[in-house]
């Protein structure tokens, strides 16, 4: 019997019985058949081998019992699984010796793995994150968690903290103020989630058990370097550590101290910057916020320093002493 076909003019397999199929076909079990003109809309069920000619009345059609027809439904799929099984003893046998040579002449995972594609870096990032056992370590730079990655960042996170995963993520202080990123932490719950801020760190990085690092290895971040190698993976974990230990705590408030002439801790940062000679694009991007903000700080500090030129600007923050006394 066919589990599927194109069955002229109502075409559809047994698994998407029709709904004047359904009708019918529960109508003859219920009564022990079925007069053939009751089955004009549903001639699938004879096709589909449901209904039988009465041998008494050739008017009337008998219903096949339920378990009758999805024991012939199942006899091939079951055939099929049987031969599934079959190729894969025989392919796990054929490759068997090559497994073996690689167990012996290599390790079982590539030091380093290079991902190129969302798709592919944030499938092999789910499979690596969904197996984590203890802890999940994340520096999120720029202003936390965006948009576009707020449902993927859910759907992976969540589970992790349900199972008692320890979870430890650095923002910078702009994520503070960023809505997608506190609607996120209140959905995870902001509780079960360790999340501390500084105003600069360094790019993107997520630890998986202290045994798995991934990091970006191109600005638009479509590719992506998975690292194995424990010695790496364990710089890695240290550099996290350090900045976690002088970062500040997410429930703490961050204080701006003033500095000479009113200027704030963010335009000392800022400051910093202009003088190693950073664009204004760059300095957003490193202290994680936009460049309108980013201008605004530094028409401020002008300001308070009497720059009337972008040259004399970093002339006056050098000598003004604003820097030596952020040290």
């Amino acid at each position: 019997m066919a589990a599927s076909g194109d069955i002229s003019g109502h075409p559809h397999a047994a698994v998407e019985l029709c709904r004047a199929g359904r009708t019918a076909y529960a109508e003859a079990l219920s009564t022990g058949r079925i007069a053939r003109s009751a089955t004009v809309d549903a001639p699938c069920l004879v096709d589909l081998d449901l209904l039988h000619p009465d041998p008494a009345d050739e008017q009337w059609l008998i219903p096949m019992p339920p378990s009758a027809a999805l024991a012939q439904l199942l006899i091939p799929i079951e055939r099929e699984i049987q031969e599934r099984r079959r190729l894969t003893v025989d392919l796990a046998d054929t490759f068997e010796p090559f497994l073996a040579i690689t167990a012996r002449e290599q390790p079982t995972t590539h030091v380093i793995n290079v991902l190129e594609g969302y798709e592919r870096i944030n499938a092999v990032l789910d499979r690596t994150v969904a197996a984590c056992t203890e802890e999940v370590l994340t520096v999120q730079p720029g202003s936390g968690r965006q948009p576009s990655t707020f449902d993927a960042a859910l759907r992976r996170d969540r589970p992790l903290l349900d199972r008692g995963v320890r979870m430890r993520t650095l923002y910078q202080h702009t994520a503070r103020h960023t809505p997608s990123t506190l609607a996120y932490l209140e959905l995870v719950g902001s509780e079960r989630m360790e999340v501390r801020t500084l105003e600069e760190i360094i790019d993107r990085l997520i630890i998986i058990d202290r045994k798995v690092a991934f990091v970006p290895a191109r600005s638009d971040r479509q590719i992506a370097l998975e690292l194995h190698h424990p010695g790496l993976v364990a710089y890695l974990v240290g550099v996290f550590e350090q900045f976690w230990r002088i970062a500040v705590p997410f429930g703490e408030e961050i204080h701006y101290e003033a500095k000479r002439e009113g200027i704030t801790g963010v335009q000392v940062s800022i400051a910093k910057l202009l003088v190693d000679g950073l664009v204004d694009e760059a300095i957003a991007r490193r202290l994680g916020m936009n460049v309108r903000t980013c201008r605004s700080h530094i028409a401020k500090l002008s300001a308070a320093l009497g720059s009337t030129s972008r040259a004399q600007l970093g002339y006056l923050i050098a000598r003004s002493g604003i820097l030596d006394e952020s040290v």
